[in-house]
């Protein structure tokens, strides 16, 4: 069973688009726009279309969302006919999601540089006192 409900799902041959309504149990207070955007790209396989989150409604009471998407076969006519607005917002959201990565990323890095030394520490520290044990019996 999936989690998505197809409420509304219309062609619009006017404005070039497909303009989907989806409810989404169970995700009350959880789901992000753009989470929500890749969840309809896998469901509905829109795979190289462009997908963009207009809304998402939450019910009072109830873990239920509804959201309302615009799919696009291109990106510059979904430029000319939605408002910028919505776009720098997802611009917004895509780069901050892009910076946390990085960070972590970055951090997994750090981590292993900090063991790879610590590692070759005790490796010296085990070799150090079979050597001394050379030397005290060739005295």
């Amino acid at each position: 069973m999936s989690i998505i409900e197809t409420v509304t799902d219309v062609d619009n041959s006017f404005l070039s688009r497909r303009e989907l309504t989806c409810n989404f149990a169970g995700l009350g207070g959880k789901l992000k726009s753009l989470e929500a955007a890749d969840m309809v790209t896998k469901e509905f396989k829109l795979d190289g279309k462009f997908v963009i989150p207009m809304r998402l409604r939450t019910h009072v009471g109830k873990s239920l969302i509804t959201g309302t998407f615009y799919v696009y076969d291109d990106e510059g006519l979904a430029k000319k006919h939605v408002n910028p607005t919505i776009f720098s917002r997802i611009e917004k959201s895509k780069a901050k999601i892009a910076e946390a990565d990085a960070a972590a990323n970055e951090s997994k890095e750090e981590a292993k540089s900090e063991d790879a030394p610590a590692e070759a520490v005790e490796a010296k520290s085990e070799d150090a006192p079979a050597e001394e044990n050379k030397e005290e019996k060739s005295e």
